[in-house]
């Protein structure tokens, strides 16, 4: 299981930060365009707009996603400070399984809704479905849920997967996470604890 979680948050996250940067650069290189066209060439591509800013409500969506799958958004600490470890779990337990809900019935459910909805209307320039735009609120809660799941997971048991962008230290990362599992034998358990007090100590 423990492993199953690592392959599935290391394949979530090298997928939205790819999609993330696609959007951008792709948003960079239309934004040039578009000052390029109306300073330089006195004919501004009216297209352009449009596209962007459909792009960068996806961006926004799958930013988010990536933002929930490595804890990296905003959060008041003010409570879990100021109790002790144990209540700690269960306030993160709560709150992770609130946004687990909220991203199941507010932003896969209702996106749905609202990309059915849309299906009828067209953006004004492009001539788009407006549905094309909207569906990336279902596709975005999908990666929440399956975040928040990670995430309920690390807050239920103590263990977090660590994912590092660099190949040598996220194989160093790999053996450490191996190290405080389940399969090591008499002879390995002074190392076996050695490395699960060490994984410890970098989690505080």
């Amino acid at each position: 299981m423990d492993k199953n979680f690592y392959k599935l948050k290391k394949f979530l996250i090298w997928l939205l930060s790819r999609i993330a940067a696609i959007l951008l650069s792709v948003m960079t290189i239309l934004i040039i365009y578009q000052v390029f066209t109306r300073y330089i060439l006195n004919n501004p591509a009216d297209f352009t707009e449009e596209i962007i800013r459909y792009m960068l409500i996806w961006t926004g969506f799958i930013g988010a996603a990536y933002g929930f799958l490595t804890r990296e958004h905003m959060a008041l600490t003010l409570i879990p400070d100021r109790v002790n470890p144990k209540a700690q779990k269960v306030l993160r337990v709560i709150i992770d399984l609130i946004i687990l809900l909220v991203a199941l019935f507010v932003i896969v459910i209702g996106g749905f809704k609202l990309v059915h909805s849309a299906q009828a209307q067209r953006s004004a320039l492009l001539g788009i479905p407006r549905s094309l735009v909207y569906v990336v609120a279902p596709i975005s809660g999908i990666f929440i849920i399956l975040a928040q799941i990670i995430n309920l997971w690390e807050s239920w048991t103590g263990n977090v997967v660590e994912i590092t962008t660099d190949s040598d230290d996220l194989k160093e990362e790999k053996n450490r996470y191996d190290g405080i599992d389940f399969g090591m034998d008499a002879k390995n358990n002074d190392s076996s604890y050695i490395k699960s007090k060490t994984f410890e100590s970098d989690l505080d």
